[in-house]
């Protein structure tokens, strides 16, 4: 049996880890969803939503260069990585929910292939830099250059649209129903 990995990606501030989050305290042990932990080269944030696995950069090559990472990419002078623990719960025939990247499907369709679910959370442009806003972490400049790269990438190839503008239970409601959903088709 094969599971399926739905890899969320989406822009800065569309709520990726806040849908995560709310997701996370919606499913039940009887739909054999797991979470994955994201290695990151940053540390982690007091109060952010997600909880990565910090390494220094240097562990970060390092790992990647033994072959830790079912998937990793670079991405805002950062690095990423999923590990290859992924693909044990795949084949036990869980479903994977795993932060991503939109750059990084096509590395994810190679890797994963039919198991992929390719998930975008959107947000309107004024959603993305209110919240973008909110974080703290970039100037106004430093913000709208962001929204400017994100209105500049062609649309991502994904299989799965969950809006986010209202709140983030209403796009984790989505997003289970999505999964339980693909749940019953692949039974």
């Amino acid at each position: 049996m094969t599971g399926r990995l739905f890899l969320i990606v989406g822009p800065s501030g569309a709520g990726k880890d806040t849908v995560i989050a709310a997701l996370a305290a919606r499913i039940a042990a009887a739909d054999d969803v797991l979470l994955a932990r994201r290695i990151i080269t940053r540390p982690v944030q007091p109060g952010g939503a997600e909880q990565h696995l910090p390494v220094t950069p240097d562990a970060f090559a390092r790992l990647r260069a033994t072959g830790a990472f079912a998937l990793d990419w670079d991405s805002h002078g950062l690095s990423y990585g999923i590990g290859t623990e992924v693909r044990a719960w795949l084949a036990a025939g869980m479903t994977v929910i795993a932060n991503g990247s939109r750059a990084a499907l096509p590395a994810a369709r190679v890797a994963f292939g039919a198991a992929l679910i390719a998930t975008e959370i959107t947000a309107r442009p004024e959603t993305l830099a209110t919240r973008l806003a909110a974080r703290g972490r970039e100037s106004a400049a430093d913000i709208a250059a962001r929204l400017a790269r994100t209105n500049g990438l062609p649309p991502a190839p994904v299989d799965l649209t969950i809006p986010n503008d209202d709140t983030p239970d209403q796009a984790a409601a989505m997003l289970l129903a999505a999964i339980r959903r693909d749940a019953l088709t692949c039974a």
